[in-house]
């Protein structure tokens, strides 16, 4: 008869522990982990990734599936779990947005100008200011750029390994979350602007799909060029 006892000598010290270890860090029951979910993104403004939500759950946690079994809960209800790019969000549903417009109030309209650029870096990301002027047809007041920006609709994308390595532009999350996209490619087409009015039929080679030609009037190009991304 042998004895089948481990060897000290041999033995992994750990082994014994390790049902007792791994049972420290069981991971909650996937209703939990989705009320997780649920929380953190009620409590945060800003749309957020699988990534940062496993980092703020606990260890074992799988944010990606608690995340389905939350947006399928949340299918026809008033708010939607909603993709923004790489992240999610909480979003009143599309069919019943006519019920903020008292809550929101618009002071201030982009310019024409401030308009096209944005256009442009929208459906030519990555952009550098040299091509949105080459497709403008003219030059890009250095104000426009400044306050896109600020108002983080747009960032410094990879420089462009080209002489100068001019840097670009591309749209950033907040865009797409103040609009309701997904990603740039749901960006309305040539077709769909047409059948809205937003665009005239006839557009020059090489344009946006923007309403107007691309001239700036005079006030708008001031030398600090701050006034031409919004009108009064």
């Amino acid at each position: 008869m042998t004895d089948e006892r481990p060897d000290p000598e041999t033995a992994d010290p750990d082994a014994e522990d390790a049902p007792a270890r791994d049972s420290l860090f069981e991971a909650p029951p996937m209703g939990e982990q989705e009320r997780m979910v649920e929380a953190i993104l009620f409590a945060t403004a800003e749309p957020v990734t699988i990534a940062e939500l496993n980092a703020r759950m606990p260890h074992g946690c799988d944010a990606a599936e608690a995340m389905v079994h939350l947006r399928k809960r949340y299918e026809g209800r008033g708010v939607n779990v909603v993709r923004v790019g790489d992240a999610y969000a909480v979003r009143t549903a599309a069919d019943l947005g006519f019920l903020m417009h008292r809550e929101t109030v618009e002071t201030r309209k982009l310019s024409r100008a401030a308009i096209e650029t944005l256009a442009i870096i929208a459906y030519h990301q990555p952009a550098t200011r040299a091509e949105i002027e080459e497709i403008r047809g003219v030059g890009v007041s250095r104000g426009t750029i400044d306050q896109l920006l600020e108002m983080e609709w747009i960032r410094f994308g990879r420089r462009r390994m080209t002489p100068g390595r001019p840097v670009t532009f591309v749209v950033t999350q907040t865009f797409l979350d103040h609009f309701g996209l997904e990603s740039a490619r749901d960006l309305p087409g040539l077709a769909e602007l047409r059948a809205a009015g937003l665009l005239e039929s006839r557009v020059p080679a090489g344009a946006m799909p923007v309403a107007g030609d691309g001239d700036v009037d005079a006030e708008e190009e001031t030398e600090e060029g701050q006034s031409e991304l919004f009108e009064d």
